[in-house]
């Protein structure tokens, strides 16, 4: 550039500035600029090619291996980590193919992240301490997709969708979708809801001290086995949990599958309240008798 602002200015010297020498210099501005015009627009039509092309053979290989990895009945949450990590890389390797048209080369990349190793590891360590996180929970397996677990710091619970490269997709039981950095995962306690394949319901029950007792129990015993959803490898059982202050607490036990656990619950409610109105026996409430002298 500076030898072409050298040349032009002694062109405009030697003619004197005139009319003429300034046609030249445009002509042979227009002559120098046309085949760098033609030759980047062609770098950008050959980048554009690449890149479709690059990502259908990256759509392609993606399902590969998956096919791959479900025919040798790889854990599904395994799948979807190294699915999500192949993408990346996938991409990573046609964006330096894409800079090779510009002029870039991958020694020129590489050179460039090398020296800016300090500042990237500054900049991604969130990244890269959800990366770290997401490989820690793929070896140890704390949950996998499908589980319903219970994050102890935030409180956050649902289905696991997606163990990705850095983070966890949990579904709730209101279809909510709820995205978790890995790193917090793999550094807060886990509840497991799923592992064992079955789940405990406690229903407390408060009822009147003159109620009758062991009517009441098996008023809701009978509830309870009526119920759809519990396992009948573990019978229900209707237990005194406390003589309270105000009434005496029953606690009404089943077991059953996870997923069912909501439903199992909300039907119990119902039919204890029911079933105890049509028996005569009064669910307590807080009462507070007052003698005025």
């Amino acid at each position: 550039m500076e030898e072409f602002v050298t040349e032009s200015l002694a062109l405009l010297t030697e003619s004197g500035a005139d009319g003429k020498g300034a046609s030249s210099l445009l002509e042979s501005y227009l002559a120098d600029l046309v085949p760098d015009l033609i030759g980047f627009a062609l770098s950008v039509a050959g980048a554009v090619l690449v890149y479709v092309i690059g990502g259908r053979i990256i759509r392609w290989l993606r399902r590969v291996f998956r096919k791959m990895m479900a025919r040798h009945n790889v854990d599904e949450g395994v799948q979807q980590f190294l699915d999500g990590l192949a993408k990346y890389m996938g991409y990573f390797v046609l964006i330096l193919m894409i800079l090779g048209f510009f002029g870039v080369t991958a020694a020129s990349v590489v050179a460039v992240l090398g020296s800016a190793g300090l500042t990237l590891g500054l900049a991604l360590q969130g990244s890269l301490s959800n990366f770290a996180g997401g490989v820690l929970i793929l070896l140890l397996q704390p949950f996998g997709v499908g589980d319903y677990i219970i994050e102890a710091n935030g409180g956050m619970e649902g289905y696991v969708q997606e163990i990705s490269v850095f983070y966890t997709t949990l579904l709730t039981g209101d279809q909510k979708t709820i995205v978790i950095p890995n790193g917090t995962l793999s550094n807060s306690s886990i509840t497991n809801i799923s592992k064992s394949g079955k789940r405990r319901l406690d229903i407390i029950v408060d009822i009147a001290y003159d109620a009758d007792l062991q009517k009441a129990k098996a008023v809701l015993l009978a509830v309870a086995e009526q119920s759809a959803h519990y396992l009948e490898s573990e019978p229900p059982l209707v237990l005194v949990r406390e003589l309270a202050e105000s009434s005496v607490k029953l606690c009404v036990r089943v077991w059953t599958d996870p997923e069912e656990y909501w439903d199992e619950q909300w039907e119990l409610n119902e039919q204890i309240k029911l079933s105890l109105d049509a028996a005569g026996i009064e669910i307590a409430y807080p009462q507070l008798d007052v003698h005025v002298k």
